[in-house]
């Protein structure tokens, strides 16, 4: 007779309220009420979450680990910088990574999977990327939409181990696609993703890897450059 493993024990209460004040910090820092580079102060934070300093630090190390924030060199927290080293190089890996994660989709992929790009791209292309409720970045709903078409587009490709490393690297990048839009609003996101996906769909290897490598700089680049408003005239 098969015995069944005991149900696991439910969260401690500071296991819960640690897990709420993470999600509370990663959306404001996600949303901008936690600018780049401000310092997140363990002991205003607990008085502002209501909670112990020892729940919020265990929320700011799990937000270091994921990129969120980072531990400075006197213990404090900060919200990491525009100028931060690395966002530059993991635009670099998505730049080196991606490309050739596609052109293998393009050689690879079946008719089901050229169903599945049309369809990721027509959600994304439905969903609006901005609602009154949620403020001035873009919605959860077409985030999750914009990373469902990129990963889709990667897919046709099979090779789980690369796959693993597109989800690890847009994790590690969600911030940055969020300041990036802040800095350059007038960027035409919806006819960067629908060149990709008729270049994909036409199996057109050499152009759905050279529209993608410009749409991962574009990214990169609002960071580096000044906002869209501030830039001199070329």
């Amino acid at each position: 007779m098969t015995q069944t493993a005991p149900p696991s024990p439910p969260p401690s209460g500071k296991r819960m309220l640690s897990e709420q004040v993470h999600a509370r910090l990663r959306d404001a820092i996600m949303r901008g009420r936690h600018a780049p580079g401000d310092a997140l102060k363990p002991q205003d934070l607990a008085k502002a979450h209501g909670v112990s300093l020892a729940v919020v630090r265990e929320a700011l190390v799990r937000l270091v680990g994921e990129g969120y924030a980072d531990r400075l060199p006197n213990r404090g927290f900060a919200v990491p910088a525009f100028s931060d080293r690395r966002w530059q190089e993991i635009a670099e890996a998505r730049r080196t990574v991606e490309p050739a994660m596609l052109r293998m989709s393009v050689e690879r992929g079946d008719v089901d999977w050229e169903a599945r790009v049309r369809a990721a791209h027509h959600r994304l292309a439905r969903t609006p990327p901005y609602a009154p409720e949620e403020g001035d970045y873009y919605t959860a709903a077409w985030a999750e939409a914009h990373r469902v078409f990129h990963r889709t587009l990667l897919e046709g490709c099979g090779n789980a181990v690369l796959l693993e490393t597109f989800d690890r690297m847009w994790t590690a990048s969600e911030l940055t696609r969020r300041w990036s839009a802040q800095r350059d609003p007038g960027r035409d996101g919806v006819e960067e993703h629908r060149r990709l996906e008729e270049a994909a769909l036409a199996r057109d290897a050499d152009t759905a890897a050279e529209v993608l490598v410009r749409h991962l700089t574009l990214t990169a680049a609002a960071l580096t450059e000044p906002p869209s408003g501030q830039r001199r005239e070329r």
